[in-house]
C-alpha cells in the first residue's frame, strides 16, 4: 500500500513539472533582463567603478622624506667629546622635507580622475543599445517564424484532408495518381519545413537566454504581440537624435577630457614649494641646532618641452575627435533617410500582399478547390492555387520580418530608447 502511494505521489510530481507552462516574457521584460544581468554590461559598471574609486586618491599629497645620519662630523671619534681641547665636534642630524603641491594642480587632477568615467558610462549605454537592437531583433524572428509555423500547420491539416479524399476519390476512378503523389510531396515538404522553423525557435530562445545571461536550455515564450512604428524622417531634423546617440556623447566626453588634461599639463609647470627641517644633536658639549628652509621648483624651458609636446597632442586629438563625430554624424543621417525609405516602401509592398493579393489567391483556391470536390477541375490546379497562396503567405511574412527588421535598425541608429 505504501509503495502504491508513493508511484501515486511521484507520478502527481511529474505531471506537476510536465505541466509546468515556461514563462512567457515580454519584450520590455527581456530588455531589462539584459540590462541588468548582462555580463559585457557589468564589466562596464565594474570599470566605473574602478575609476570612480581611484578618484578618490586625487588630492594626496607626496609622502614626506625622512634624513637621518651624521652632520658635519669629524672622521676621529676622540673629537666627537667634549676635554680641555675643546666642547666636542659633529652631531647626529634627524630631517624630514615634505613637498606641498600646488592647490590648482590637485584641482585639475581631481576634475581629471572624477571625469574619466563619464567616456566608459557612455560606452555601456553604446554596448546596452547594440545588445537592445539583437535582442529586438531575435525577438521579431521567432515572432514570425512562429506564425510561419502555424501556416504550415493549417496547410498540413489541409493537405491531409486533400490526400485522404483523394485515396477514397480514387477508389471510384474521381482521381489520378499523379495528384496524389504530388500532394504527399507537399505534405513531406511541410514537414521538413516545420522541423526547420522549430529549430530557427531553438535557436532564438538559445540566444536570448544568453543575452539576459541565464540557463541556455531554460524554457521561454515570448508575447507575439508587437507594433510597427511610424517612421517618416525626411523632413524631420536628425541633429537632436545624432547628438543624443551615446557613441557622439562619449567623444564629447573624450574631448572633455583631453582638455582636463591640458589643464593638468598646464599646471604641471607652475612652481611647487616644499619644507625641510632638520635637528642636530650635538657631540659633546656643543648646543642642540636646527635647520629650517623653504623649497620652490623653478619651471625652465628645459624643464617643460613635455609638457608643451603633451598639450599640443591633446589639441590635435580634440580636432581629430571632432572630424570623427562629423563622419559618424554624417553616415548616421544618410543610413536613417535610406533606411527611412526602405521602411515606407515595405510597409507599402506589405499592406497590398494582405490587402488586395492574398485575399485573391484565396478567393483562387477556394474555387478550385470546390471545382474539384464538385468534379469539374482538376486536382493539380487547386494545388497550384493553394501552392500559390501559401508561398504569398510566406513571402508577406519575410515582408513583415523585413519591415521589423528596419525598424530595429531605426530605432538602434536613432537611440529611441533613450528617448
Amino acid at each position: 500500500m505504501q509503495n502504491i502511494k508513493f508511484y501515486i505521489a511521484l507520478s502527481c510530481l511529474v505531471l506537476s513539472f510536465t505541466n509546468t507552462k515556461a514563462q512567457t516574457l515580454t519584450l520590455d521584460n527581456v530588455l531589462s533582463t539584459i540590462k541588468t544581468n548582462n555580463p559585457q554590461l557589468k564589466m562596464y559598471d565594474a570599470d566605473i567603478q574602478s575609476m570612480d574609486a581611484s578618484a578618490k586618491g586625487a588630492r594626496s599629497w607626496m609622502p614626506p622624506q625622512v634624513e637621518t645620519g651624521f652632520f658635519m662630523t669629524p672622521y676621529n671619534s676622540n673629537l666627537w667629546k667634549a676635554d680641555e681641547m675643546g666642547p666636542g665636534m659633529g652631531s647626529y642630524m634627524l630631517g624630514v622635507t615634505q613637498m606641498i603641491p600646488n592647490a590648482s594642480k590637485l584641482n585639475a587632477n581631481e576634475n581629471l580622475m572624477k571625469a574619466m568615467s563619464s567616456v566608459e558610462s557612455e560606452n555601456k549605454n553604446f554596448t546596452l543599445n547594440q545588445l537592445n537592437a539583437l535582442a529586438k531583433t531575435y525577438y521579431y524572428e521567432w515572432i514570425i517564424i512562429k506564425k510561419k509555423i502555424k501556416i504550415a500547420q493549417d496547410n498540413l491539416l489541409l493537405l491531409d484532408y486533400m490526400i485522404k479524399s483523394m485515396e477514397i476519390r480514387y477508389q471510384y476512378n474521381m482521381d489520378k495518381l499523379p495528384s496524389y503523389y504530388k500532394a504527399k510531396s507537399q505534405y513531406a515538404t511541410l514537414q521538413s519545413m516545420i522541423v526547420m522553423l522549430e529549430n530557427d525557435v531553438s535557436q532564438r530562445k538559445y540566444m536570448l537566454n544568453t543575452l539576459m545571461a541565464r540557463n541556455k536550455n531554460e524554457d521561454l515564450e515570448i508575447d507575439f504581440n508587437y507594433e510597427i512604428k511610424d517612421f517618416n524622417l525626411f523632413e524631420t531634423d536628425l541633429s537632436p537624435y545624432i547628438n543624443n546617440r551615446s557613441d557622439i556623447k562619449a567623444i564629447d566626453k573624450t574631448k572633455e577630457i583631453n582638455n582636463l588634461k591640458i589643464e593638468v599639463e598646464k599646471v604641471a609647470t607652475r612652481p611647487e614649494f616644499g619644507v625641510k627641517y632638520d635637528h642636530m644633536f650635538a657631540f659633546g658639549n656643543q648646543p642642540q641646532q636646527f635647520s629650517l628652509m623653504g623649497m620652490v621648483t623653478i619651471p625652465m624651458p628645459y624643464s617643460t618641452k613635455m609638457n608643451k609636446a603633451n598639450m599640443e597632442s591633446y589639441r590635435i586629438k580634440n580636432e581629430s575627435l571632432d572630424w570623427q563625430k562629423q563622419m559618424i554624424a554624417n553616415e548616421a543621417s544618410g543610413m536613417i533617410k535610406g533606411m527611412n525609405a526602405e521602411f515606407l516602401n515595405l510597409k507599402k509592398q506589405y499592406q497590398i500582399t494582405q490587402d488586395n493579393i492574398i485575399p485573391a489567391l484565396k478567393r483562387n483556391y477556394d474555387t478550385a478547390i470546390l471545382a474539384w470536390q464538385n468534379n469539374t477541375g482538376d486536382l493539380f490546379v487547386a494545388l497550384d492555387a493553394w501552392e500559390a497562396m501559401n508561398m504569398t503567405q510566406i513571402d508577406a511574412f519575410d515582408k513583415l520580418k523585413s519591415i521589423l527588421a528596419t525598424q530595429v535598425e531605426i530605432e538602434k541608429q536613432l537611440e529611441t530608447e533613450k528617448l
